[in-house]
């Protein structure tokens, strides 16, 4: 089913695995499958792109999601995850509870950024915080496959999660800590002075040799992470 992965708009990484830039903001989904299970990382920005979502993996794979990495918590990454009914929902740390209790903020920053209000409305109703938290390092058996979520802390957001996927050729899933489509975004909630030892930690996953899949824009390698991540320290300092 693989060679179909670009009739439905997605990119193909290796065997089982591929990613989708959404419309409109330009947020990447990334799917891994492996023999038993199927992860995909983040949402997208509403449920109305879950469920586009939810239907395409299963169309490419011919079974269901069961597990989502959430790689922080803002409205473009997170709003699309009751789509997946059953599967089992990892963030980072402290993510939970920062969703539960910051319905009105996601809402009003969806909105602010043009999601129209019924979907915003919806999306929030439904929303599915994290039912499972990763503090340090949590390793997924797919079935012949494994991943690695890595809380790398507070940069972009105030919980940002990354996702490994080893192999000859390692993949990284960086969520927003990483950009390539336009400058780094840092909103209320960042903590950029801790932005490029993130970024550090990302390049000691994944090597020299590793593809780098930013929140938005094309996929990057090493020298494109290490320059962002000099060029953050530069702006707001930090090592």
């Amino acid at each position: 089913m693989d060679a179909s992965w670009e009739d439905f708009g997605w990119e193909r990484l290796g065997p089982g695995t591929g990613r989708r830039r959404l419309p409109v903001w330009d947020a990447t989904a990334l799917l891994v499958a492996g023999a038993d299970g199927v992860l995909l990382c983040d949402t997208g920005a509403s449920l109305r792109e879950g469920v586009e979502l939810r239907t395409q993996a299963e169309a490419l794979l011919g079974r269901r999601v069961t597990h989502i990495a959430l790689s922080h918590p803002h409205f473009d990454h997170v709003l699309g995850t009751a789509a997946f009914a059953g599967a089992r929902v990892y963030g980072a740390a402290g993510m939970t509870e920062l969703l539960r209790r910051g319905a009105g903020e996601l809402y009003a920053d969806a909105v602010s950024q043009g999601l129209p209000e019924p979907d915003a409305a919806e999306s929030v109703d439904t929303l599915v915080a994290p039912g499972e938290e990763v503090d340090g390092e949590r390793v997924l058996d797919l079935g012949g496959r494994q991943v690695v979520l890595v809380n790398v802390g507070a940069a972009h957001s105030g919980h940002d999660l990354a996702v490994l996927v080893p192999g000859s050729a390692p993949l990284v899933f960086c969520g927003d800590l990483v950009e390539e489509s336009g400058e780094p975004q840092a909103g209320p909630d960042a903590l950029p002075a801790r932005w490029p030892a993130a970024l550090d930690r990302l390049l000691e996953l994944g090597g020299e040799d590793a593809l780098y899949v930013p929140g938005h824009g094309a996929v990057v390698d090493a020298a494109f992470v290490r320059a962002q991540r000099d060029a953050l320290a530069g702006r707001f300092g930090g090592s």
